[in-house]
């Protein structure tokens, strides 16, 4: 079995094994599963995700110009 890189980035913890014998029909209602709640945590989190998705990504350059460049 072949490790497959994490977006969270955990390199351990609780392996999480599938069945693959899962019909379209089952892979498809697992799928549809995630995505509900992935639009339910969003919808409760939305205000505090985009302040977190801000801080992560301002860089040095994203700050504003206040003197000419010239």
């Amino acid at each position: 079995m072949t490790a497959h890189h994490q977006p969270s980035g955990l390199k351990h913890g609780l392996a999480l094994f599938i069945d693959p014998n899962w019909s379209p029909e089952q892979t498809m209602a697992v799928i549809e599963l995630l995505d509900d709640l992935r639009d339910r945590i969003w919808a409760h989190y939305e205000v505090a995700l985009h302040n977190s998705y801000r801080e992560d990504r301002i860089t040095d350059c994203d700050r504003p110009v206040t003197d000419p460049p010239f």
